[in-house]
């Protein structure tokens, strides 16, 4: 998953300005994504009650992955970072912190979340962690300066988290956690596209293979959205039919996807920067309230 623009903090006191700059070096923003999604997989996965203690170690665990992860990123983007002016203010390409800095911290922080998972949940979410951290870092990041494939293996390092939470709380895998994977999958697409088309020129000064700097007139990238939102619709009600959750759920992904499938034809026939921060708004909206619909209907219904 993506991140719009980091903000610097600059009007902090130097200890806040410093601690602000590792904070932003984690992008918070996608942990609370991954979390959320951990959390799913966990709740759905969970055969009775939810064991919370569990799960509180499985989301400490993996956010300390997710934030090394996102700082190795940057360490490894610093110079493509600074091309961009949606990346340029963030703490490396803007000279607020080293990149040795920026390395320690990542490779401590993913480690000790990786280890932290293995001793406190289990080794197999470990693993998931790091499989996630090693498709992401070295394959998905290299990609982008390749070719525009890179979205597709970027979307299954995106997809692990649930994966991750329903082998918390189970030790293993099922027909369940492969229908969260396979949603997650799919919403990544309209989503990157967006963002993408939105940055393509900061994307091309950067000298990334995304499909939207090879797309000048955005046909192919408008048909990809709408193909991949339409996908994404009846994959939206596979939990339900596989019994993980109820009527509730059914109703409520139906609506949800039939919107956000909208948002996504609406970008097809038009590719304006306005339906496009539209789409960008609809996706950042539509997941999260998938996720808590599924976890509602779990623990409530």
């Amino acid at each position: 998953m993506n991140s719009q623009a980091d903000t610097p903090s600059a009007s902090l006191p130097l200890p806040w300005a410093w601690a602000s700059d590792f904070a932003a070096l984690t992008k918070p923003r996608i942990v609370v994504f991954v979390c959320l999604s951990t959390l799913v997989g966990f709740v759905l996965g969970s055969a009775g009650p939810v064991h919370l203690e569990l799960l509180l170690h499985a989301l400490i665990g993996t956010a300390m992955v997710s934030g090394g992860t996102a700082a190795l990123n940057q360490f490894l983007e610093r110079d493509l970072d600074a091309r961009m002016s949606r990346t340029a203010g963030r703490p490396l390409p803007a000279g607020r912190l080293g990149p040795e800095e920026a390395h320690c911290f990542g490779v401590l922080l993913s480690a000790s979340g990786i280890f932290y998972l293995g001793m406190s949940v289990n080794w197999a979410t470990g693993l998931v962690a790091a499989l996630t951290l090693a498709i992401y870092l070295f394959l998905y990041t290299p990609l982008k300066l390749r070719t525009p494939l890179n979205l597709a293996v970027g979307a299954v390092a995106g997809a692990l988290p649930p994966m991750g939470g329903w082998v918390a709380a189970t030790g293993g895998l099922s027909p369940g956690a492969w229908a969260l994977f396979a949603i997650l999958f799919l919403w990544q697409f309209p989503h990157v596209l967006a963002i993408s088309w939105l940055y393509r020129e900061d994307y091309a000064r950067g000298g990334y293979r995304m499909a939207s700097v090879l797309d000048p007139d955005g046909r192919r990238t408008g048909r990809q959205v709408a193909a991949y939102s339409l996908i994404l619709l009846p994959f939206s009600l596979l939990p339900t039919s596989l019994g993980m959750t109820g009527p509730f759920c059914l109703y409520a992904s139906l609506l949800l996807g039939l919107t956000f499938l909208g948002f996504g034809l609406r970008f097809w026939q038009a590719r304006t920067p306005r339906r496009a921060r539209f789409l960008v708004l609809a996706s950042l909206v539509y997941l999260p309230l998938l996720w808590l619909v599924m976890i509602f209907d779990r623990i409530f219904t």
